[in-house]
């Protein structure tokens, strides 16, 4: 699911800032920094259960896409093997062959279409999914510190902009618990649209 790998780069960046104002405190006549954050992108990703399970819906829907097209190639390719037998056998007129033949390339015209419609719908799907889990990520985030126990949450990964943080600074235990606990209220409570659901099936 080339589109959602779209997630890991965009989460590697800042999740979730909020104003700085708004969460710092005073002691003493003296400002007091809210704490920054972080989790871990790659683990959220690998362990959040609606990302995984609207990956395995994609990847579902793209092999029975796939499939659906061998099977029209197929078809197709059988067709033109009896076109050119039965113009080999001479049992065509030149009309007849001409108008076969024009269906067939018809035909062939058409299984192209439908690949290449069928696939800019999947990205479109895999778009708006990307977008869902982005989303649903940063409104439990908000959800997370109503308290404005932290002013930044970063999201941290291997290879990504933030090369070292202390461990307790890692939220991710914490969030991933509470977005898959979320998530299976929502499934529970039908709020989860049909075609992420049926990946567990």
């Amino acid at each position: 699911m080339k589109n959602l790998s779209i997630v890991v780069l965009l989460l590697s960046v800042i999740i979730w800032g909020c104003d700085k104002s708004a969460s710092t405190a005073t002691s003493g006549g003296k400002q007091v920094a809210g704490r920054i954050v972080y989790v871990n992108t790659d683990t959220l990703l690998n362990q959040y259960d609606y990302y995984k399970d609207i990956v395995k819906s994609s990847e579902n829907k793209r092999f029975r896409l796939e499939t659906d097209i061998a099977n029209k190639a197929k078809n197709f390719q059988n067709k033109v093997a009896f076109f050119q037998q039965k113009v080999q056998q001479g049992g065509m007129t030149q009309e007849q062959g001409q108008t076969a033949q024009a269906q067939l390339q018809q035909e062939e015209q058409s299984i192209m279409a439908y690949r290449d419609k069928a696939a800019q719908d999947l990205a479109k799907e895999d778009g708006k999914k990307t977008e869902d889990v982005l989303n649903n990520i940063q409104a439990f985030l908000k959800e997370f510190n109503a308290g404005d126990k932290y002013d930044m949450v970063i999201g941290y990964s291997k290879g990504g902009g933030v090369l070292y943080a202390k461990e307790d600074l890692d939220i991710t235990k914490s969030v991933l618990e509470g977005l898959n606990k979320k998530y299976a209220a929502d499934k529970k409570s039908g709020k989860v649209k049909a075609d992420t659901t049926a990946a567990n099936k």
